[in-house]
């Protein structure tokens, strides 16, 4: 499902997402832009990784977390961190969430994890099952726009399964996810009992000019990834 960049490379990958540009300033803060006053409320953190945002729930004044993730190195580093301060296990989310209880949620939270899964809607039937009936999810996706450029067929509408090459970690990895449309994102919501309250394309922090000029220009005037908020309809 993921590529050993969440496992075997999982606390290389904890030491470089905490302060780079594209998850410390732009897609953390873009995300937690959607949010609410959390505090005092009850979270699910699907796609947990290695915390971070756990860390941040934690900051806030959250002491009901839930965290899930498909890689069993990535849940160890969770309950190293924070022990008995949140409930973590492992999840493949393309099943679902069969361990959770019917309106448990007030808020899911899912960075970065939904290009990862060929069918979205077991996830998002999910979601509306889970969430309190006033509770809303918010997630981030790679943008479709920016995935085309890797098309195999050049059809824009037709998913594809790509690998790239990334260097998050400071040596390359092969990562393979879905790439697929915003209709198809947006389809899987508003046919699973969802709809969508909130679209944002995101904002790079100005502190991101002073790690590298090149890349706070490029996310300032391109497209990267894109962040939805939405609620049971």
């Amino acid at each position: 499902m993921k590529s050993d960049m969440y496992s075997r490379h999982a606390q290389q990958y904890d030491a470089v997402i905490r302060n780079n540009i594209y998850n410390a300033y732009f897609e953390r803060p873009s995300l937690q832009a959607l949010l609410d006053d959390i505090k005092g409320l009850d979270i699910l953190d699907l796609g947990c990784g290695t915390g971070v945002y756990a860390q941040y729930f934690i900051d806030q004044g959250t002491t009901n977390i839930t965290c899930l993730d498909f890689s069993k190195e990535m849940v160890t580093l969770v309950n190293d961190k924070f022990s008995t301060r949140v409930k973590s296990y492992v999840q493949d989310l393309s099943n679902g969430l069969p361990n959770e209880k019917d309106a448990s949620a007030d808020v899911i939270v899912c960075p970065l994890v939904i290009h990862y899964l060929a069918d979205l809607a077991p996830l998002f039937k999910a979601v509306s099952r889970v969430l309190k009936p006033n509770g809303y999810m918010v997630f981030s996706t790679h943008h479709p726009f920016v995935d085309f450029d890797c098309t195999l067929t050049g059809n824009y509408f037709q998913q594809e399964y790509v690998t790239q090459q990334w260097d998050t970690i400071g040596e390359p990895v092969n990562v393979s996810f879905y790439r697929r449309s915003l209709t198809e994102i947006s389809d899987a919501i508003t046919t699973n009992g969802l709809v969508i309250s909130r679209m944002s394309e995101g904002k790079v922090l100005e502190e991101a000019k002073q790690i590298c000029s090149e890349t706070y220009e490029y996310l300032l005037k391109n497209p990267n990834f894109i962040f939805i908020r939405c609620q049971i309809a």
